[in-house]
């Protein structure tokens, strides 16, 4: 061969690789996750969700392509997000990150399979016709996380049994947040407590919540179940410990992050098994098949470093309740 043949042989080669690649890639099902969330604040949420996709044998990369969607927060973001992947054809939405998503991801498309991962009740927000048979195209996990404020109330009463009101941060922007507060209303007038409400939806909101908690005679705080505040979690448990308010939240991550208490599920174990049905519908089951999922076991952690910087001594009753602790 001559040397200028050789040249273009070549030349053609470093062309065709690429292009080579690139249609192996698309060969491969894409799995659009579409997420309220950050990528580094859910790293392992997407470690869970991608370890759940192992176990039907989808490795992203590998047979599996896996495009992110990340809305920060901003919910408002969402349905351009959800849009862009029904555009890009993907095989399976998985709307994670809480109720925001899942409906993005519901009016983005009636045809495309949903495997969600929401805090409430998903037949009440208009997800599935019902639990054990969720007809349409979506299904998913509900993480029960909203529906669990009150059982928090009841704890974070037992915990800081003083006289005085206790603040809720609760984001007006989330779909469940008039039914928190309802919920939550309800629950503190059946204990005996008066509850203040203080709404929260963008970060100046939520530094202006913390010093209206700072300013009145609040003893305790529970922050409502929202992915929004799940983003901000480092912030807000350092506002919360600049105020020197006992508080507790709906996972145990806040825990981990210097919060007082969480009461909650496992976060971990919901992105598994939103990853165990993504894989399922790949392999070729109907959302409208498959039960939505619950949680059977709910954690009660304390962060003891927390409580004593805080003078907080939790009664014997409190600690016989504890599934772990962060010293």
């Amino acid at each position: 061969m001559r040397r200028r043949d050789f040249v273009a042989a070549l030349g053609s080669a470093a062309v065709a690789w690429p292009l080579v690649a690139r249609a192996q890639q698309s060969a491969m099902p894409v799995i659009g996750f579409l997420s309220s969330r950050l990528p580094d604040e859910a790293k392992q949420s997407v470690t869970a969700f991608r370890s759940g996709l192992r176990t039907t044998g989808h490795v992203g990369g590998q047979n599996v392509v896996i495009e992110y969607r990340w809305a920060g927060g901003e919910y408002s973001r969402l349905p351009g997000l959800a849009a862009d992947l029904v555009q890009r054809g993907v095989a399976v939405l998985a709307a994670t990150g809480g109720e925001p998503s899942a409906l993005a991801a519901k009016a983005a498309t009636s045809t495309i399979p949903i495997v969600f991962t929401i805090g409430g009740d998903p037949v009440k927000v208009g997800l599935v016709s019902s639990l054990n048979r969720p007809g349409g195209n979506a299904t998913g996990v509900t993480l029960l996380s909203a529906l669990a404020d009150t059982k928090r109330l009841g704890l974070l009463n037992e915990a800081v049994p003083v006289t005085g009101v206790f603040g809720v941060l609760l984001n007006p922007h989330y779909p469940t947040a008039q039914g928190q507060s309802w919920d939550l209303q309800e629950a503190g007038r059946a204990i005996g407590r008066p509850i203040q409400i203080v709404k929260a939806g963008n970060d100046q909101e939520l530094e202006e919540a913390f010093a209206t908690f700072a300013r009145g005679r609040f003893v305790a705080l529970l922050v409502a179940a929202d992915p929004f505040f799940t983003v901000r979690r480092d912030r807000i448990t350092a506002l919360a410990a600049q105020v020197k308010l006992p508080a507790i939240y709906e996972l145990r991550e806040y825990a981990e992050a210097g919060g007082l208490m969480s009461y909650g599920i496992s976060l971990a174990d919901g992105y598994r098994q939103a990853g165990v049905y993504t894989g399922q519908v790949l392999k070729g089951a109907k959302p409208a098949d498959l039960p939505v999922l619950q949680p059977t076991k709910f954690e009660f952690v304390i962060n003891l470093k927390t409580a004593e910087t805080l003078g907080i001594k939790f009664s014997e009753n409190v600690l016989s309740l504890v599934d772990d602790v962060i010293e």
